[in-house]
């Protein structure tokens, strides 16, 4: 941990944040497992930030493993592609866990499926060529990862092949890749560091390589040893440093891992690339190997099981576009006392009640949690304490933001920049009167897009 933090300048923390309890027991020592073909993938046409696809194939089709079937349109957009062998259903119409009610793309299974450990090992397996790297061109890294669909798989969701780039006004020194997975309970981010290493080192430096990035960094957090020494050994023979940073909700955002490994600040309204810094997640960059050096497009990724709730926690691969109760399924059911079902974790998931619901590129859990998890204290008025904005880690005034959404005072929440916060659920969480904080937020952020 010594070295690679004196190569970097940050104090390996940032300031504010909360511990809420880890969680992460349940699943943090089941290898990843590959899920079983489904009867069906559903895929809804938006599955990114940005402008939607457009289906480019029609009812009664058969589409291979792999083929497109929906095309960005727009940069900011990002392809879909399907991850069975299939015959294309009549359009639907899906509800995201979010609540938006998206068209979709339904694809029935038909024909021979790649499954089980073949599946697995053509997508994270063998071998990943580092070696390699130096004799891929700038732009050919780029044209793969926008024809692979790829976009963040920490949650985000926004489309790789923008973020990597060229970009005239900004001149990129350094790549974060993010392994800090710092929401309680999930653990496919560190499955993927301790199993698979290698992807997410050659994903690393074909991003550097694309940006001309002369410094690479991989922050892990301090509760993940086993982390650290996977990636530690697979790092060898390159320039990559293994920055170790304090374990502290939330720690994988973005503008705070920089702070922590870089110690820049990205000014509210920016983005990493304003201080010269692109950020991946693992996953993500395991994505971008695998569209490099294997031509596949995004079509699986892993995604954890988890909580008191489910009868078998795991971490599975599972195609985009399976459905939640599948994911149930084949991690054994559901326990007598489930109450809840989050996608994601319980800080910044969403709550939905609807098994039948689609994962998406940007789904990384599947949290189940039980009625003793659930039990809180009745919301009660604001007592002024401030601890909301003590936590808050983008120095915000969450109560101020929250009392602007709930009276519709459009002019309140700009005055206290509602659209800087990321909803991380520190405020909420510290809360002593249960104020359901992000959820006002989330209602004041869309009164403030409406009013544009």
């Amino acid at each position: 941990m010594g070295l690679a933090l004196k190569k970097a300048s940050g104090r390996n923390t940032f300031e504010r944040g909360v511990h809420p309890p880890e969680r992460k027991h349940f699943a943090s020592e089941a290898v990843i497992e590959t899920m079983p073909t489904p009867e069906k993938v559903v895929l809804p046409l938006i599955q990114h930030i940005g402008a939607p696809c457009e289906a480019v194939v029609k009812p009664k089709q058969e589409v291979a493993f792999g083929e497109e079937v929906a095309k960005g349109k727009g940069f900011i957009s990002a392809s879909i592609y399907s991850p069975i062998a299939g015959v294309v259903q009549k359009n639907a119409v899906t509800t995201l866990p979010n609540g938006r009610h998206l068209p979709a793309i339904v694809i029935q299974a038909a024909g021979a499926q790649k499954e089980g450990e073949a599946m697995l090992q053509e997508i994270l397996g063998g071998d990943w060529s580092k070696e390699k790297v130096d004799t891929q061109r700038p732009q050919e890294i780029l044209d793969a990862v926008l024809n692979a669909g790829i976009v963040g798989l920490g949650g985000a969701a926004f489309p790789t092949h923008v973020k990597l780039a060229p970009n005239e006004k900004n001149v990129v020194d350094t790549v974060l890749i993010n392994g800090c997975e710092c929401e309680p309970y999930l653990t496919c981010d560190y499955r993927l560091m301790v199993e698979h290493p290698e992807p997410v080192i050659s994903g690393a430096l074909l991003a550097a390589r694309a940006t001309g990035a002369q410094k690479i960094f991989i922050g892990v957090e301090d509760n993940k040893p086993l982390a650290v020494q996977s990636l530690r050994e697979a790092v060898r023979g390159t320039d990559i440093s293994i920055a170790v940073v304090k374990t502290k909700y939330p720690q994988g955002s973005e503008k705070q891992l920089i702070k922590a490994i870089l110690n820049r600040e990205v000014p509210v309204g920016s983005l990493p690339l304003n201080v010269g810094v692109v950020v991946m997640n693992v996953g993500t960059a395991a994505a971008v190997a695998r569209a490099v050096f294997r031509k596949m497009p995004l079509t699986h990724r892993v995604i954890c099981v988890t909580g008191a709730g489910i009868r078998t926690p795991k971490n599975v691969l599972a195609p985009i576009g399976t459905s939640y109760g599948e994911l149930i399924s084949f991690c054994g059911g559901l326990t007598d006392d489930a109450a809840r079902l989050i996608s994601g974790g319980p800080m910044m998931g969403f709550s939905f009640t609807n098994p039948g619901t689609p994962v998406t590129k940007g789904t990384s859990g599947l949290t189940v949690l039980t009625e003793s998890d659930l039990k809180r204290e009745s919301e009660t008025s604001c007592i002024r304490c401030g601890r909301c904005a003590d936590v808050c880690p983008m120095n915000l005034v969450p109560t101020k933001c929250a009392l602007a959404a709930k009276y519709n005072d459009v002019s309140l929440a700009r005055r206290y920049h509602i659209m800087a916060c990321f909803e991380c659920g520190s405020c909420a969480y510290i809360c002593p009167a249960n104020i359901p904080l992000v959820q006002l937020i989330r209602m004041g952020k869309a009164m403030v897009t409406s009013n544009k």
